[in-house]
């Protein structure tokens, strides 16, 4: 662990964690936010390259439970976008935030990847995480603060639930049982000292 001057840095092998990610409360309330992520913002969640091939793969099973909108801006755009950034990110529904992929029931917004039984963009299952990769390998971990989800900030903390904690599963799944454990033991030391 290294302390920046901008709070602790874990650091596990080539992947750095800043201090929030382990010590801020957060535990999504989407009962309250009914999914505010996937249709506000300035540009679709983050792609990694390896994840648009499946994307277009898995189109078929995926698009039946897609709006109409947005099957027709992945179908026109294609299966990612490029936002201002030069990121790769899922594309917008044109005229709206609302990433393609998602529908709603009633007033909540669900993922349609997710609703098939595959798996989504890891950028969507980490959130507030936001992974930056870096030129020369590795790749940092950061909390992504948003207005939007300001009761999940206030229902962690109502619960005693960390961040890291919340995203168990989705941490195991994109960087393994054992940097989940690493972190787990940093997050303690920090958390307790």
């Amino acid at each position: 662990m290294k302390n920046s001057g901008f709070g602790t840095i874990v650091q596990i092998g080539d992947i750095l964690v800043s201090e929030d990610v382990v010590s801020e409360y957060f535990a999504c309330d989407y009962e309250r936010c009914k999914g505010a992520c996937c249709i506000v913002g300035d540009s679709g969640a983050p792609l990694a390259e390896e994840e648009i091939p499946a994307l277009e793969r898995d189109f078929p099973k995926f698009s039946v439970l897609m709006g109409e909108a947005g099957k027709e801006a992945a179908l026109k755009e294609g299966f990612f976008s490029v936002d201002r950034d030069g990121d790769l990110v899922t594309p917008l529904v044109p005229g709206s935030e609302e990433c393609a992929y998602c529908f709603f029931e009633g007033d909540n917004c669900l993922c349609s990847i997710e609703r098939a039984g595959l798996k989504k963009p890891a950028s969507c299952s980490l959130y507030p995480i936001r992974v930056k990769r870096f030129k020369g390998g590795g790749m940092a971990l950061n909390l992504h603060r948003w207005n939007i989800c300001e009761c999940a900030y206030e229902k962690g903390r109502a619960e005693g639930i960390r961040a890291y904690q919340f995203l168990k599963g989705p941490i195991i799944s994109s960087f393994g049982q054992d940097f989940y454990d690493a972190l787990d033991t940093a997050a303690k030391h920090i958390n307790e000292g």
